[in-house]
């Protein structure tokens, strides 16, 4: 999971193109021509230009910030280090430093005006989903150790780079050339024929010789490595786990559900149907001919109206959008039929099918609940005082188990755990708390060593400590034969049946046998699929396959493997169909977009490019890590 999320930042980051105090534009990195080694406290300088400590901290935390948001959890600065951010913010901020040294240069600035709009509108100043807040933004200024002056004249870069910018790329379009051939090969589609050679056209496959299992073993020896193991213990100190819910009384929990009634209530439900007529007029006939005794099914008929089509579905009375329908269906009986209602779409008849009463769960049922929820509630004033008897417990000697017991909690202890969360046996080790975090800092730290507690989503704590390491380790042929012979035969399997597709597929190529004859000596029956894209992701071929399609031209053969290991697929490219209808249009405005700001960022890039040969640009690598390391005291 942490690869993964590792992988997803990298990305963002790489495609980000707006970057907080840096500009909007997107850099891909600084070239060779940067020196590094610079003295003193400055982290970057481009001529007389300089980034200092305090500007530096501003820009990584705004990174950060906006990766963590998108990942729905605030990153570690360990994490944010594996993910590459610390480099690309130093890059950023020193092109930005670039492009202060030439605004200099041209003597460039921008309004009062300008610079408080700027502020007002940074999210990173923002308290939850509301506007500008004055606290939060003195607050992040504090954090980063900057002066309001100095933010202001930050910001007042920012301005002038955008400036800059703006005069080399605003404006620019994708050419419309480039767009009709971007739309030709995305549109493409493709007619193949094809055979699904299973893997019983090779098989059965020997038992392997032990020379031939011995070698594959050795080649793929880190396969069937045992992992590093770690024993650990850990304690869970949230509100829940120190409520007392015995102190709740029957009266208290009665009180809190009588109070949140609507809570425990599931509200009464109709199924509604509705007939619209062109008018008024003919609705007030209809409802007379209704009351007259004809059905109202047979009025629907009339209509030329099927069941489906007056069925408007199940509803409470506050999911209807419409008030006077929802007010006159629920006053009806069941299977009644109401007066003509002056609907959103038109006069209408409504009649009711079912009704399903008001549902409320009774007080015993959800006593038990409602005594853990309030219990909860009132350890939450006692949490902080826990969190300081646990740590109390610790400073003076106590082990964790002395400790927990001192608070009333439990302590889990884990035996064995690698760093998937797997045990020994394969099996995964479920319900940790912080599972991610945890995992990530039982790995980072030493045997028997107190360590800082995690901090949860809810406001409290994972106190945890490593008790035993069983190392990393090869392991021998005889532990892992039977993994290993079986692993020789799906390999070798997979390798004859490629090498018999590789040969059909010569055939096919040089024309000594076309795919039906094929077919027939193999009695694989010839399949057709019509409108294959150059980017689906198809169910028969999956992704990989359709690359391959794509990557022969028309009339041409070849094989690749089938998904979910159901052979390999062997293909003759039939046709290749150009989109009717291609060009600019065809693409639709988001992708014209996106090449469009494609092409500006390629044209900033360059222009980055070309300043750092007028101006010597110098990073202070180790200066950058101190200020870094400022913010986590």
């Amino acid at each position: 999971m942490l690869d993964a999320l590792r992988r997803a930042a990298q990305g963002w980051v790489a495609k980000s193109l707006l970057v907080l105090l840096v500009g909007s534009f997107a850099i891909w990195g600084l070239s060779s021509r940067m020196m590094h080694g610079l003295g003193g406290n400055q982290i970057v300088t481009a001529g007389d230009t300089v980034v200092t400590p305090a500007e530096y901290r501003l820009a990584w935390n705004s990174q950060v910030g906006a990766i963590s948001q998108q990942f729905g959890q605030q990153l570690t600065r360990d994490q944010a280090r594996s993910f590459g951010i610390d480099d690309q913010v130093l890059s950023q901020v020193a092109a930005g430093a670039v492009l202060d040294e030439q605004a200099r240069e041209m003597r460039l600035g921008v309004t009062e005006d300008r610079l408080a709009q700027q502020t007002v509108e940074n999210p990173i100043f923002r308290a939850g989903g509301s506007g500008f807040d004055r606290n939060r933004f003195n607050y992040v200024l504090s954090q980063v150790g900057m002066t309001e002056r100095d933010y202001f004249r930050n910001q007042e870069q920012v301005a002038v780079r955008q400036q800059i910018t703006e005069a080399v790329s605003d404006g620019m379009v994708a050419p419309d050339t480039f767009l009709r051939a971007a739309s030709l090969y995305a549109g493409e589609d493709r007619t193949v024929d094809y055979l699904l050679l299973p893997p019983s056209l090779v098989e059965p496959i020997e038992e392997p010789a032990a020379d031939a299992l011995n070698k594959f073993f050795e080649e793929n020896k880190a396969t069937y490595a045992a992992p590093e193991y770690r024993k650990f213990s850990y304690v869970k100190l949230e509100a829940e786990d120190i409520a007392d819910v015995a102190s709740i009384t029957d009266q208290q929990a009665r009180e809190n559900y009588d109070q949140n009634i609507a809570t425990y209530t599931t509200p009464e439900s109709r199924v509604i149907e509705q007939l619209v007529f062109p008018s008024r007029e003919a609705a007030q006939a209809a409802l007379d001919a209704i009351r007259g005794g004809k059905t109202f099914d047979a009025v629907v008929a009339e209509q030329g109206k099927t069941a489906s089509d007056v069925a408007l579905g199940t509803f409470t009375k506050e999911e209807v959008s419409d008030p006077k329908v929802a007010e006159a269906a629920f006053a009806l009986q069941q299977g009644a039929v109401s007066d003509v209602v002056d609907g959103q779409f038109g006069a209408v008849l409504l009649r009711v099918s079912t009704v399903t009463p008001a549902q409320v769960k009774p007080f015993e049922e959800v006593s038990a609940e409602i005594k853990r929820t309030l219990a909860t509630k009132d350890a939450g004033t006692a949490l902080a005082q826990a969190h300081d008897t646990y740590q109390d417990a610790r400073a003076g000697g106590a082990s964790m188990q002395e400790a927990a017991s001192k608070t009333g909690l439990k302590v889990v202890t884990v035996d064995a755990m690698d760093r998937q969360a797997q045990r020994p046996d394969g099996s995964v080790v479920n319900d940790l708390p912080v599972s991610q975090q945890l995992v990530a800092a039982v790995f980072d730290a030493d045997q028997g060593v107190e360590n800082e507690g995690l901090p949860t989503v809810s406001g409290g704590s994972v106190f945890y400590e490593v008790e035993g390491i069983t190392p990393a380790r090869d392991r021998t042929l005889d532990e892992v034969r039977d993994r290993v012979a079986a692993d020789w035969k799906t390999a070798e399997r997979t390798a004859r049946l490629k090498a018999r597709a590789d040969d059909l597929a010569k055939r096919l190529a040089d024309g000594s046998a076309t795919l039906e004859a094929i077919a027939g000596e193999t009695s694989i029956e010839k399949q057709t699929k019509r409108g294959v894209k150059r980017e689906a992701d198809d169910g028969d071929f999956g992704r990989a396959g359709v690359q391959a399609i794509y990557a022969v031209a028309e009339n041409k053969t070849g094989s690749f493997e089938a998904p979910n290991n159901a052979g390999r697929i062997l293909f003759h490219v039939v046709e290749s169909i150009e989109p009717a209808g291609a060009g600019p249009e065809a693409l639709g405005e988001q992708q014209r977009t996106s090449y469009a700001q494609g092409l500006r960022n390629d044209l900033l890039d360059q222009m980055i490019s070309q300043l750092e040969t007028k101006y010597t640009v110098q990073i202070n690598r180790e200066a950058a890590e101190q200020a870094l390391g400022e913010t986590q005291r």
